[in-house]
């Protein structure tokens, strides 16, 4: 635990960095508009989902009862007859912004540590500020945008989506690694 007294403010200011970043990508600029679509027919389909009484959480449609199921005649004339998808549910009400912010957040302290928990013992603190760069960057890079290849693999986002939101997590390791560059302990 001694990488935490060392390097506790890189983390903190590594999260901050980040924090702002994202801020900035998601408000300021346009790149994530087209990331959803409105569905046709809105409001019917609203009124259907609210009579089948949806729990929060995440549904796969059709669904299979088994690996099994999934080859069966019947589960393959649901899928060619389509829609196939997943779809989350949340709770009703206003989305809960501030919550998430406050995840993200605490989300970024983690890859913060992560970071600092690996580079601590893979980078000597004579280190050049380039060594320093690298190594954190390259793991700040997986714990933001490696995630989101997954989701274009098995959810069906959008590879167009997918790209955008690797490109947040190349932007947000780029300023984890100049915030450690900044901060990291000399011997």
């Amino acid at each position: 635990m001694e990488f935490l007294a060392d390097l506790w403010l890189a983390i903190l200011v590594a999260a901050v960095f980040v924090f702002v970043a994202s801020s900035v990508i998601h408000v300021a600029l346009p790149i994530h508009k087209s990331d959803f679509q409105k569905t046709p027919g809105e409001e019917s389909l609203l009124e259907a989902m609210r009579a089948q009484n949806l729990r929060p959480g995440e549904y796969m449609f059709p669904f299979p009862a088994s690996m099994k199921d999934m080859g069966s005649p019947e589960m393959l004339e649901k899928y060619n007859r389509g829609p196939v998808g997943y779809l989350t549910v949340f709770p009703n009400g206003t989305p809960a912004i501030g919550k998430s912010l406050i995840q993200w957040f605490l989300y970024t302290l983690v890859v913060g540590l992560f970071v600092a928990y690996i580079a601590s013992f893979s980078v000597e603190p004579e280190a050049g500020s380039l060594e320093v760069f690298r190594v954190t960057g390259s793991i700040a890079t997986l714990g933001y945008a490696g995630n989101h290849v997954v989701n274009s693999i098995w959810k069906g986002v959008a590879w167009s989506t997918s790209v955008k939101f690797i490109f947040d997590g190349l932007v947000y390791a780029l300023s984890t690694a100049a915030a450690f560059v900044w901060l990291w302990p000399s011997s």
